[in-house]
C-alpha cells in the first residue's frame, strides 16, 4: 500500500514539474532535469506548441484522415517526441500524429521528453523527416539542403547521420536545381525522381519546361525521357549550306598551293566572304608573309 502511494505522489510531482513555467528544462544542470527528460507522458494537445523549424512542408490530407481513424481505434502507438520550453511543450517529431490526433479529437498524446537546443530540435526534425517512407524527393532534398546548410553537416557527415551514400544525398540535393514547376510536379507524383534527374541535364530552365510538358502530356518513361533529353541537346545541323560558287573554290585551291597549308574561303550571296589561313609555326606564318609581300 505504502508502495502505489509512493508512485501515486511520484506522480503528482512529475505531474507538478511539466505545468511549472519557471521549470524550462533547457540545459543538463537545470534543476529536475533528471525527473523530466527522458519521460514518456501524457501530454494535453493544448500544451504543445508547433516546431517552428519543421522542415515537412507538404501533408497528404487523405493519408492525414486515414492515420487519424487509425488512431481513433487503435490509439497513437509511437510517441511523439517534444522539449519543455516554458509552461509548455514544444514539437520536435511526429507533427503528422499529433494533427491526427488533433482530428480524431483527442485530449492527450504519449509524448517522449527530451533535452535539445534550438540546432539539436532542427536537426533530429529534419533527421526523422528523412527517415519517413511517404516523403517526396524534393521534400528529402531540401532537408538535406537544410541539414548542410543550417547545421552545418558535411557531406561524409550527413551520410552517417541518415545512413545514406553520399552519391544518394547529391542525386536527391541536385533536383532542387530543376525548375520550380518541374519540383511541383515531382511533388504531386505528375513525374517521378527519374524523370527529374534527366531533365537536369537541360541547362535551360525553359527548355526543361517544354520536355518536361512533353512528358507529361505523353506520359513517357523514363528511358524514353532520356533519350528525349539526349535528342534535344545534340547539336543542331543547319539546313543552310554555305554560298559557295566555282570562283571561290578554284581561289581557295590556288591559295593552298601558294602557301603550301590549308586554307578555307567562304562567301555570301553578295560576294562578301572570309578568308582563313592556317599555319603550324612562326617560322611556317612568317613564309607566308614572304610570299604575301612578294619577298619568297
Amino acid at each position: 500500500m505504502a508502495k502505489s502511494n509512493k508512485k501515486q505522489a511520484l506522480g503528482r510531482g512529475l505531474s507538478a514539474l511539466l505545468n511549472d513555467s519557471e521549470n524550462a528544462i533547457e540545459s543538463i544542470n537545470d534543476k529536475n532535469v533528471d525527473q523530466v527528460i527522458g519521460n514518456i507522458i501524457d501530454l494535453e494537445l493544448g500544451k504543445i506548441t508547433t516546431n517552428p523549424f519543421q522542415p515537412r512542408t507538404h501533408i497528404n490530407e487523405e493519408a492525414l484522415e486515414e492515420l487519424s481513424q487509425s488512431i481513433k481505434e487503435l490509439g497513437v502507438i509511437q510517441p511523439i517526441t517534444v522539449r519543455k520550453k516554458g509552461n509548455a511543450f514544444e514539437l520536435i517529431s511526429g507533427e503528422r500524429r499529433l494533427r491526427a490526433s488533433e482530428m480524431a479529437e483527442l485530449k492527450t498524446i504519449p509524448a517522449y521528453v527530451r533535452l535539445a537546443d534550438d540546432q539539436e530540435s532542427l536537426e533530429m526534425a529534419l533527421v526523422e523527416n528523412i527517415q519517413r517512407q511517404d516523403l517526396d524527393p524534393i521534400e528529402i532534398g531540401l532537408s538535406y539542403q537544410r541539414l548542410i546548410e543550417e547545421i552545418k553537416l558535411t557531406q561524409d557527415q550527413l551520410s552517417s547521420r541518415v545512413g545514406k551514400k553520399r552519391s544518394t544525398i547529391t542525386n536527391y540535393m541536385r533536383l532542387l536545381k530543376l525548375d520550380p514547376i518541374i519540383q511541383t510536379g515531382i511533388r504531386d507524383s505528375f513525374i517521378t525522381m527519374g524523370h527529374g534527374r534527366a531533365l537536369i541535364n537541360i541547362e535551360s530552365p525553359a527548355e526543361q519546361i517544354k520536355l518536361y510538358k512533353t512528358i507529361v502530356k505523353k506520359g513517357l518513361s523514363v528511358r524514353e525521357t532520356e533519350a528525349l533529353v539526349r535528342k534535344s541537346k545534340a547539336p543542331k545541323q543547319s539546313s543552310e549550306t554555305p554560298y559557295q560558287p566555282a570562283y571561290i573554290q578554284q581561289a581557295a585551291d590556288d591559295l593552298e598551293k601558294l602557301f603550301d597549308t590549308a586554307v578555307s574561303v567562304n562567301a555570301n550571296s553578295l560576294g562578301r566572304g572570309q578568308l582563313k589561313i592556317s599555319f603550324e609555326s612562326q617560322e611556317k606564318l612568317q613564309n607566308i608573309l614572304n610570299k604575301i609581300k612578294g619577298e619568297a
